[in-house]
């Protein structure tokens, strides 16, 4: 097929219908007509063989601290020239700073100012400002078998595997460009055939808790960009699986995974003609064991306990705060999650109980693309096994990686 444009003449494979050709041609705008040769440039690499309507989008890029004066500058040019251009309900990842009580926390002056520039910008554009890696916790929460473009690792593994919607790990461009288009390339995690498994991790042992996030962690350096299949001993909770997911993606680059018995669509992976042939791995205690001690960097007290990684359900705030009732946090605490969530701590009195122990209930980011290293910390204590990840080598500080109960410490 061949389309023209402002006299540019662009060949594609890709099957476009008479509303997809409009939207390339120009006639919603030029902000629509560059957004679908986002789409089509990326379908084409990928040989999709067309546009999918999509129910949301997910946007990342948000925090000053990974896109910079350049990314902000193209996202305020972009609101200046159109304002609510969005066609689909859509939600920002995690931002740089508490938006609305960055000072009270120390977050550095200039760094906070840009960063209410960047939300700003994509809430003129018509996404929502509220900053989540967990917008399945606030209300975006595809149905089975939905086509999204969702672009967080962590969310895009909770949506494929757990809820079953259908997602590729989206580049911040590329979802924002779906959000406006509300559409998608079909290609990859969209299709069937790339949603079985690729191995398969048999558990000897019963895990819980924080071995989830060390699993996770530990299969996703030996599968990459695959599909593992995991026949576990026990039941697992939403938040063992959110755990799962992200440290999966964090040490991979895995978008779905799937569990015996409890992930909707582990049928398809075990129905597959290959399945009985593909890599088995049995997963023992001692693997578990000797992963997690691999992922502290430092055997000294935490200074600042960063937990909510991804950001933390209302159940996990909870079972916070029972932990800390009326005693006094030695270290400073931070229980990141949305603002959403944190409505309802505030109810439910669990905020109050935090904060009357000295910890503090932060919004909108997380200890990874928060400027923590600009902050004057230096050991980070942390629940999460994608975070263990990235605070050494995004943040260049020293990372404890423990359970809540070991990380705080009380006067």
């Amino acid at each position: 097929m061949i389309l023209t444009i402002e006299d540019k003449i662009m060949v594609f494979s890709m099957y476009l219908n008479n509303e997809e050709e409009k939207m390339y041609q120009g006639e919603y705008g030029t902000t629509v007509a560059k957004s679908m040769e986002i789409l089509i440039a990326l379908g084409d690499i990928y040989e999709a063989s067309s546009l999918v309507d999509i129910t949301s989008a997910q946007v990342s890029g948000v925090s000053y601290k990974t896109i910079g004066e350049a990314g902000l500058e193209y996202l305020e040019d972009l609101s200046k020239e159109d304002v609510n251009l969005v066609s689909i309900p859509s939600t920002l990842n995690p931002a740089g700073i508490d938006l609305d009580n960055w000072r009270s926390f120390g977050f550095p002056v200039e760094f906070s100012k840009k960063q209410k520039r960047i939300v700003e910008a994509y809430g003129k554009l018509g996404v929502s400002e509220t900053c989540t890696c967990t917008p399945y916790l606030i209300g975006n929460v595809p149905r089975l078998g939905d086509h999204v473009a969702w672009s967080e690792s962590s969310a895009v593994a909770y949506l494929n595997s757990v809820i079953g919607g259908r997602s590729n790990r989206e580049g911040g461009p590329a979802a924002l460009a779906s959000a406006i288009c509300g559409k998608t390339a079909m290609y990859g995690y969209h299709e069937d055939e790339s949603r079985v498994a690729t191995a398969i991790f048999d558990l000897d042992v019963e895990i819980s808790g924080l071995d989830y996030g060390t699993l996770g962690y530990m299969v996703g350096k030996e599968v990459g960009d695959g599909v593992p299949y995991f026949s576990l001993k026990n039941r697992s909770k939403s938040g063992e699986l959110k755990s799962l997911g992200a440290s999966l993606a964090s040490s991979g680059a895995v978008a779905l995974y799937h569990i015996e018995n409890e992930t909707p669509e582990y049928e398809l992976a075990k129905n597959d003609n290959d399945f009985k042939t593909i890599e088995r791995v049995k997963v023992t205690n001692e693997d578990i064991l000797t992963t997690k001690e691999n992922l502290s960097t430092t055997n000294e007290e935490a200074d600042l306990v960063c937990l909510g990684c991804p950001h933390a359900s209302l159940e996990e705030i909870k079972e916070v705060a029972m932990f800390v009732k009326g005693k006094t946090i030695k270290n400073q605490l931070w229980v990141c999650t949305s603002i959403n969530i944190k409505a309802s701590a505030d109810r439910m009195g669990y905020t109050r109980i935090i904060e009357g122990g000295g910890g503090h209930i932060i919004l909108d980011t997380c200890m990874v693309v928060a400027p923590i290293e600009d902050m004057g910390y230096r050991n980070i204590g942390v629940d999460s096994a994608k975070a263990a990840n990235y605070v050494p080598s995004i943040c260049g500080l020293n990372v404890i990686y423990d359970n809540l109960e070991n990380l705080i410490k009380f006067k």
